[in-house]
């Protein structure tokens, strides 16, 4: 049950039961995820202006208290495995990530090659970061893909056949799947709502989740877009293995885990950092 707080803030009755009684800090933080979906403990820290000890010390209360779930390195509201965060949260979380991740791929996408790119906010994010490249052929189940790379004159987009959702202009079904596996092309570029501690990948939408397998099958080689958030992300669906990827593109060091399961898959991992000039540059971790 949800009871009203401070700041027209709306919390779930244990937040109270759970003889916590938050500071102003704590409850414009809570607010300040919650806004957002999900934030970096060094972000909490500089804008609240106090230690990094501190915001940990803030967030262990409210994930204690249900509030919250903690990642490597930051903080998000309580993940669901049934469910996705809304679509317009996504399109705002963890935005600078998701820009640097798109830069970086569009650096090491040739001209003159042929891709499929699929369902999310991250591969809208890489569209628009491909639209200087000269003759790419693109295929996508993702009608707002397609509409950003038609800006682009020596750009061929193919979209897919299937069902529309209305919520995101993502295509799935099975005409989606018979469409994307009459073609092999160099670079299959795909989004994903988790990664787990063993390396599964894995998403909501299990129609989503059967488009994404043929790309994989019909990919020369496949490259996953990842930001920092996804790592121990829960979902309901599996995907498949991290072994399926060469290479991961993400924004900030992968838990230790994850980097000993990426080197032992043999998956090439390329973190976008901040550079001068607001430029990504990669770091090769082998």
């Amino acid at each position: 049950m949800l009871v009203p707080a401070e700041h027209g803030l709306w919390l779930p009755e244990s937040y109270f039961t759970l003889a916590m009684n938050p500071n102003p800090r704590q409850t414009q933080l809570l607010e300040l995820v919650q806004a957002q979906g999900s934030a970096s403990i060094e972000f909490l820290a500089e804008t609240f202006s106090v230690t990094l000890q501190t915001v940990r010390r803030d967030v262990q209360r409210l994930a204690e208290a249900g509030l919250l779930s903690r990642f490597h390195g930051g903080v998000r509201l309580p993940g669901s495995t049934t469910e996705n965060i809304a679509y317009r949260q996504r399109q705002a979380l963890s935005m600078d990530g998701k820009t640097r991740i798109a830069k970086a791929i569009a650096a090491s996408v040739p001209h003159g090659c042929s891709l499929i790119m699929n369902i999310g906010t991250t591969m809208e994010t890489v569209a628009r970061e491909l639209r200087q490249h000269r003759g790419l052929r693109v295929i996508t189940n993702n009608l707002n893909v397609a509409q950003i790379l038609s800006d682009n004159p020596d750009c061929e987009v193919i979209v897919t056949g299937g069902v529309v959702r209305g919520v995101d202009r993502g295509i799935v079904g099975e005409a989606t799947v018979d469409f994307i596996r009459q073609f092999k092309v160099d670079i299959g570029l795909i989004g994903i709502s988790g990664i787990e501690a063993d390396g599964t990948m894995r998403d909501f939408d299990y129609r989503e989740v059967k488009v994404a397998k043929a790309i994989i099958e019909h990919s020369r080689q496949v490259w996953l877009a990842a930001d920092s958030t996804k790592f121990n992300r829960p979902a309901m669906v599996e995907l498949a293995h991290l072994s399926h990827i060469d290479r991961l593109f993400t924004d900030a060091p992968p838990p230790d885990s994850f980097a000993q399961l990426l080197e032992h898959s043999g998956v090439e991992c390329s973190i976008a950092q901040d550079a001068p000039a607001y430029e990504a540059t990669l770091t090769l971790v082998r």
